[in-house]
């Protein structure tokens, strides 16, 4: 009831008992109950055409807050937002890789973010997202190449830092949550779809049966380290010749500068030039020739590493998130050119690829549905 009210809202008991073939008796009982609890709250009555005027329900949102926390190799974001993923305040500083330095920085902050800014509401958790494979049971980061970790606990250290409980977890699954979650129509998601996000780093979050999928490892969806040449540049993993290697924001800057260097050097390179993936775009876009051969690089491999999700998981959509979609238009046909060329059927070949924009920042919406998706029941996940 409650997710039919957030999916529809507002809506009445009366369009409630309809939709779920209850009795309007026991709709009562339960959205009584959900009041109670702060789950919902009644709007204005609206006009009706015979009987009682109805008083619409809606999903309370808005006083209730969360602190997501999006954590990459170059830059860390945080965001107070509602329970509506609705951002109330962002700031981002640069990545500080030491596990305790970063808790120290990253407390400090929230303490901050919620002294300007929380009056509105209470903070009901924090949502922390990384690149890296997490194990849910413990909250311990397993991997995380980008910013070499291992087997680093950082969520029982933030909560005790911050006096609030965290949730952390893998970035494209995240996503793919909050494309579950936190949708206007959360209900019109497809059961399957796989979310791809490119950023600093590739990975992949699947969702089969309206489930996420971890795998028995935690490592599920790690598409971004599918080999393409065992010869190629060095992935941050350690091997070389990664799909993320060649299609990440750092592959395409990489690219652009001309030549191969290592993660220290790429960061150090990155905080004197100030150069990002937007610059590159801006570019060639103005006519640089080297941005756009770099662009049209990262759309060939990207084309490649798409039609491998597609022939793996034969997903009904695919969602696409990262800064590099603010270059879909240049990118598209080149994917799709690569995409047509490998599908194993032509119905895979036509496979919806929806991009989304980095302006709306899903990666921070998916550490926002951490908090916010077991209220409404979210599924058991794999």
């Amino acid at each position: 009831m409650l997710n039919l009210v957030r999916e529809h809202q507002p809506i009445s008991r009366a369009d409630l008992a309809r939709r779920m073939n209850i009795g309007r008796g026991m709709v009562t009982a339960i959205i009584d109950e959900l009041l109670e609890e702060g789950d919902v709250y009644e709007g204005a009555t609206v006009d009706a055409p015979r009987g009682r005027k109805p008083k619409m329900l809606y999903v309370r949102t808005h006083d209730r807050l969360v602190i997501a926390i999006d954590v990459r190799f170059s830059r860390t974001y945080i965001m107070l937002s509602d329970f509506a993923g609705t951002a109330i305040a962002l700031e981002t500083f640069e990545t500080v890789t030491a596990p305790d330095a970063l808790v120290a920085q990253l407390a400090q902050r929230i303490q901050r973010l919620l002294r300007s800014h929380g009056a509105s509401g209470r903070c009901e958790g924090i949502g922390l997202v990384v690149p890296g494979m997490v194990d849910q049971t413990t909250g311990r980061v397993l991997n995380a190449p980008q910013l070499g970790w291992k087997d680093v606990a950082i969520r029982d250290v933030l909560a005790k830092a911050t006096g609030l409980p965290v949730h952390v977890e893998n970035a494209p699954l995240a996503c793919a949550l909050a494309q579950m979650w936190l949708g206007a129509r959360g209900g019109e998601v497809p059961g399957d779809f796989a979310y791809v996000t490119v950023s600093d780093g590739v990975g992949v979050g699947i969702v089969m049966n309206g489930q996420v999928v971890r795998g028995s490892g935690n490592t599920a969806g790690e598409f971004g380290h599918v080999p393409l040449d065992i010869d190629g540049p060095m992935c941050l993993c350690g091997s070389r010749g990664c799909l993320e290697a060649y299609t990440s924001n750092l592959a395409t800057l990489s690219r652009y500068l001309g030549h191969e260097i290592s993660a220290t050097e790429l960061r150090e390179v990155l905080h004197e030039t100030g150069l990002t993936i937007n610059d590159v775009i801006a570019r060639a876009r103005s006519g640089d020739a080297k941005a756009s051969a770099a662009l049209d690089a990262t759309a060939k491999y990207l084309g490649l590493g798409l039609s491998v999700v597609i022939n793996a998981l034969n997903p009904s959509v695919l969602f696409v998130g990262g800064e590099i979609t603010e270059a879909w238009d240049r990118l598209e046909p080149t994917i799709r050119q690569q995409i047509s060329s490998r599908a194993l059927t032509r119905l895979a070949a036509n496979t919806p690829i929806i991009p989304e924009p980095a302006t709306s920042y899903p990666r921070l919406r998916g550490a926002t549905a951490l908090v916010a998706a077991p209220v409404f029941a979210a599924p058991q996940v794999a």
